[in-house]
């Protein structure tokens, strides 16, 4: 599935091949490109493009809380392991 080095999102988890989780927040996605925690699970060599994870996380995250809603109330720790994504290499 490894064609162009992109990551995308795979909110149903019916791609096919290997996969990887990641929390719904752009911490957990700076810590994973950091420590190049993707090309590992996704057994590819080099670098891989995270842009069209980060956007897809985005807008997951405003989904979730709704545009213009606050967070303050919500705990980000209970709510980013409630709501795991799985992503996987964009054919």
């Amino acid at each position: 599935m490894f064609v162009d080095g992109t990551v995308a999102l795979d909110l149903r988890r019916r791609a096919g091949g290997r996969g990887a989780w990641i929390h719904p927040d752009a911490s957990c996605l700076d810590k994973a490109e950091r420590r190049r925690a993707f090309a590992r699970a996704l057994r590819v060599p080099g670098p891989l493009d995270t842009g069209t994870l980060r956007r897809g996380l985005e807008q997951l995250d405003h989904r979730v809380t709704g545009l213009g809603s606050s967070r303050t109330g919500l705990d980000n720790e209970s709510r980013s392991t409630r709501h795991e994504s799985a992503v996987k290499l964009k054919p």
